[in-house]
């Protein structure tokens, strides 16, 4: 009766705003949730800035980025309007590991350092599961155990989410094998849907190509490319700028090519299952990236 959450493929939203507006039946409120909304761009996405400009005062309508990212100008608007605000689940990797260790050293099961690092890397994202699985230890093997890979690893279950990046660190690495089966964690245990794997790739390959420019030398010149805001890290900037010169003009049309490609067969123009078209895109990606780190043959004299 409060909660209505709009997520899947076929998100109207319109029909968003008018269950906004929609007053409360039988309670004070309603909350309205839209799911993975860093698939839609801004103009999408104009129809929410246009309803938080005049909000219903009894409604409250919560947008979720997903695995995607927010449009810049949709996230600029939306900070601009007096009711709304932006709050980030974003979680330093180092906080995520120091909050991992605290829970081990605290566990009554002492697990070694290969064993621990195991399950750090079994978990990923999904760190809830840790005092559960720690709890399955401890009955398995009785307080005060220690533990190494061996005796944990058949108790680790399904594979956790990873955070995004690592999937392109590996097809800039150009490691299929390793990009597939971070592939498969995103979409399997992270939940996240093909249209919004296919925007993290793409939004990794498009700041490549924006940084292309011969005149964009320096980590600032590829941030102000970029956009990113005085005072935040230029990581992405240089990591960015990296990659283009790696792949050169040539490579990164190439992998905006296949990304282009991957989304029409996503739309229906193959009829081949979504995961099978990542898995594609994904292995020409990591080739070429291979293609680009391959030393060049011995020359020949004609």
């Amino acid at each position: 009766m409060v909660l209505e959450d709009f997520s899947g493929d076929d998100v109207d939203l319109g029909g968003v705003v008018v269950a906004c507006r929609t007053p409360p039946f039988l309670a004070d409120r309603r909350v309205v949730v839209v799911r993975d909304a860093g698939r839609f761009g801004s103009e999408q996405l104009r129809a929410l800035l246009d309803y938080v400009q005049a909000p219903q005062p009894t409604t409250k309508l919560v947008v979720a980025a997903g695995g995607g990212q927010l449009a810049p100008k949709f996230v600029a608007a939306w900070k601009a309007a007096p009711a709304a605000r932006v709050v980030s689940a974003d979680v330093a990797s180092k906080e995520a590991r120091n909050w991992v260790a605290g829970k081990l050293a605290r566990s009554s099961v002492k697990l070694d350092r290969d064993a621990a690092a195991l399950l750090e890397a079994h978990l990923g994202e999904d760190l809830g599961r840790l005092s559960a699985l720690l709890g399955v230890l401890e009955a398995a093997y009785g307080r005060g155990a220690r533990l190494g890979p061996e005796e944990v690893e058949p108790y680790l279950g399904q594979a956790g989410a990873v955070p995004p990046w690592d999937l392109t660190d590996a097809i800039d690495r150009g490691d299929t094998e390793r990009a597939l089966a971070l592939l498969h964690r995103l979409s399997e245990a992270g939940g996240r849907h093909p249209l919004v794997l296919l925007a993290i790739l793409h939004r990794h390959f498009s700041n490549i190509l924006r940084v292309q420019s011969p005149s964009i030398t320096t980590e600032a010149a590829a941030a102000a490319a970029l956009g990113l805001p005085a005072g935040k890290s230029t990581f992405p900037a240089k990591k960015a700028l990296d990659r283009a010169r790696l792949l050169g003009p040539r490579g990164a049309g190439d992998a905006i090519l296949a990304l282009a490609d991957a989304e029409l067969a996503l739309k229906g123009k193959t009829g081949l299952e979504p995961i099978w078209v990542l898995e594609v895109l994904v292995a020409r990606l990591c080739r070429l990236s291979r293609a680009q780190r391959a030393p060049a043959g011995p020359a020949r004299a004609s």
